[in-house]
């Protein structure tokens, strides 16, 4: 029962007579007469309430309303819980009997779903022990965290409670969200309802939805956190999109972890039935979340006809209007130019494996859609736009629109970015590992020498991104983007953050040592043991002042993020690196942290190629000759960085503040690698293992 005033805490007059206690003005905010009444106060049929303890200007609904852990937030929550959970008002009603008669237990069922209520009926602290025989093997997860408790089994359940505390538990099979996908089409989940498609999407139809999304969004690549155990999926907005002759829903979805912050991700979701149905049960299985009534619901990225209609979306300005928040698309100037091209634009996905989905139209524009949705302006397109309206800086696909998802009282979140397109021959990740490959095959007839045009296409990539980074420094006037003097405290961040890293970076490697392949336990092992002498090696930023000054970098600077064109070089991909919060995407920091990055990257290429050839008969020469290649690339890489550079601001002044920047951030960039790898490839984790204790001098 919630009699009026209880959702917050409000309090009665009680020196009122009769009922008048609880009749008294609501208190929605500290304004006058509690907001309730512009009036003056003596024509008030009945006083606020101006006890000290309940008064109106620290207890009312504005004040609560703002505040998360408010008494009115907590109810609103659990109204919304219960609601969630249709057991709680149909279900049938099971009591158990715990010899502690202070504590009330019973379970309550309907269809599937059984749900066990504890709850502590004293003001002191209790312990129960259960009789659960009837669900032995049964998961208890407490439903307002998503917290698992451990298994039913044998012996009664015990548990304790704080003064008049109460437990709300969901019982269910053991693993149930970590199921795999389903490798056929009939052992796909299914949504039966009454309604059509759209009814799974409103609030009564959304929870058997977010009981399959879990195992669904762990097999996305652009999904970051497989590390991570998660402990529920919840839609919290439904933005309907149209395109071609049917809809999409764009799902706005906040997954809980375990540990740690939430993460939202966009997941647009388009229905399908009859041919096109069976078309993609066939050929495209991997997009499809589950059966519907007449269909399939599938990831609305895998048909066409959706980008098209984003992209139309962003040339008409168009707003979508969701349950709580919008969608609009905001061209510039260049899209205007880009649509006069000749021929009808035809969107292509593309497959490339990264964190995001991108389409392109025509070879004429691409489109990017951001996966992870944050609050505030993706770096992404912040520095595109910058780059492309005042820098003017030419290697990089121009900014051609965005879109951009809003709700109330939050900043917006860009959720896509529309560029000019590049024609190129692929990437660079791609182009340096077809040439380093041809390299290495010609080991047998002595050619150890690295070709010319190798070095020669390094130091044009040098030369590339010192200018970047002299584009990114040119505006002096925008506080975004104007290079910063360096301070000691600067320093001590960037040591502070490595450190973190680090830690969570070794605890993840602990927990999961036994998993990874056997070929890069032994590395493990040593790495782990290396641990203090690691620490103590990212102190060496803190021993002498930085005189370089910080600027806005790429900040996730590698060979797939660079084009090429067969020719010339282009730089893409400005988000920076995913793992990382919005904000610490957008600090200002040494531009060495890009320089770091490419020669990070070319190590992978080089330990990659090697793998290529694993079946060489003297792998020794290999290993030789790669190392080889990498010393003269990386050589002529920085070589022409710093001839580009020139006396920038950002410029290390002497080779000391030089090496010890760049060596801070190879092991800042190897670290993080270790984790992304953890998360995304477990099989691909030696590499930076190896790259730590080739820094460390380790062989």
């Amino acid at each position: 029962m919630v009699y009026y005033g209880d959702e917050i805490g409000m309090g009665d007059n009680i020196y009122l007579g009769d009922r008048n206690g609880v009749r008294t003005p609501m208190q929605w905010s500290s304004d006058r007469n509690a907001g309730f009444s512009r009036a003056n106060r003596q024509k008030l049929f009945l006083p606020v309430i101006v006890d000290p303890e309940y008064h109106y200007e620290s207890v009312n609904v504005e004040t609560q309303a703002a505040n998360p852990h408010s008494l009115l937030s907590w109810m609103r929550r659990m109204i919304e819980l219960r609601k969630r959970h249709a057991a709680f008002g149909r279900g049938t009603l099971e009591f158990l009997h715990p010899e502690n008669r202070k504590v009330l237990a019973y379970v309550r069922r309907l269809g599937e779903e059984q749900i066990l209520v504890v709850a502590n009926l004293s003001r002191y602290v209790q312990y129960v022990e259960l009789d659960l025989s009837a669900f032995r093997d049964m998961l208890p997860v407490e439903l307002f965290g998503m917290t698992e408790f451990p298994p039913v089994g044998e012996r009664p359940y015990f548990l304790t409670l704080g003064p008049h505390a109460f437990y709300w538990f969901k019982l269910q099979p053991q693993r149930v969200l970590k199921a795999p996908r389903p490798d056929e089409p009939a052992d796909l989940p299914e949504l039966v309802g009454a309604g059509d498609w759209e009814s799974f999407f409103t609030e009564t139809g959304r929870p058997r939805l977010e009981e399959i999304l879990p195992s669904w969004l762990r097999q996305r690549r652009w999904y970051a956190g497989k590390a991570r155990r998660l402990k529920s999926a919840a839609i919290t907005d439904c933005v309907k999109v149209p395109f071609e002759l049917t809809s999409a829903m764009v799902l706005t979805v906040r997954i809980e972890y375990g540990e740690g912050d939430p993460a939202t991700y966009i997941v647009p979701v388009a229905h399908a039935s009859g041919d096109r149905a069976n078309e993609l049960l066939k050929k495209n299985l991997d997009a499809v979340l589950c059966r519907v009534n007449d269909g399939v619901l599938y990831d609305a990225m895998s048909d066409r006809g959706f980008p098209m209609g984003l992209l139309d979306a962003i040339a008409r300005r168009r707003r979508f209007r969701g349950t709580a928040g919008s969608i609009t698309g905001t061209p510039t100037r260049l899209l205007a130019v880009l649509n006069a091209g000749a021929g009808a634009l035809e969107a292509t996905l593309s497959t490339a494996e990264q964190s995001n989905n991108s389409v392109v139209f025509g070879e004429r524009m691409i489109m990017k859609l951001f996966r992870r949705l944050e609050e505030g302006e993706n770096p992404d397109l912040e520095v595109g736009r910058f780059l492309t309206e005042k820098a003017g800086f030419k290697h990089i696909a121009p900014v051609a629109g965005s879109l951009e998802y809003r709700s109330a009282g939050r900043p917006a979140g860009t959720v896509g970015m529309l560029q000019g397109y590049v024609p190129n021959q692929g990437d660079a990740w791609t182009h340096t590992l077809h040439q380093l490959d041809a390299h290495l095959g010609r080991a047998d007839l002595g050619k150890d020498e690295v070709p010319a045009t190798h070095l020669e296409q390094a130091a044009l990539l040098g030369r590339r991104t010192a200018e970047l980074h002299l584009a990114l420094a040119s505006d002096p006037d925008d506080p975004a983007f104007a290079p910063t003097a360096s301070t000691m405290l600067d320093q001590r961040s960037a040591y502070q953050a490595t450190r973190t890293q680090a830690g969570q970076v070794f605890q993840l490697l602990r927990q999961f040592a036994v998993r990874l392949p056997e070929a890069v336990r032994a590395d493990v092992k040593l790495l782990l043991e290396l641990e203090g002498e690691l620490q103590a090696r990212l102190r060496a930023i803190l021993q002498r002042p930085i005189t370089a000054s910080r600027i806005r970098v790429h900040g996730d600077y590698h060979l797939g993020q660079v084009l090429w064109t067969g020719s010339d070089f282009v730089i893409v991909d400005f988000e920076g690196e995913p793992a990382r919060t919005l904000a610490e995407r957008r600090l200002k920091r040494w531009p060495q942290k890009d320089v770091a990055g490419m020669l990070r990257s070319y190590a992978y290429a080089a330990e990659t190629a090697v793998r290529h050839h694993h079946a060489h008969p003297d792998p020794e020469r290999l290993e030789a000759l790669s190392r080889r290649w990498r010393g003269a690339i990386e050589a002529a890489f920085l070589g022409a960085y710093a001839q580009a550079a020139g006396n920038a601001s950002f410029v290390p002044a002497g080779d000391p503040e030089r090496r010890i920047l760049l060596e801070h951030f190879l092991f800042d960039k190897a670290i993080y690698e270790v984790r992304y790898e953890l998360n995304s490839r477990p099989d691909w984790v030696g590499i930076p293992i190896r790259g730590i204790l080739d820094l460390m001098g380790v062989t």
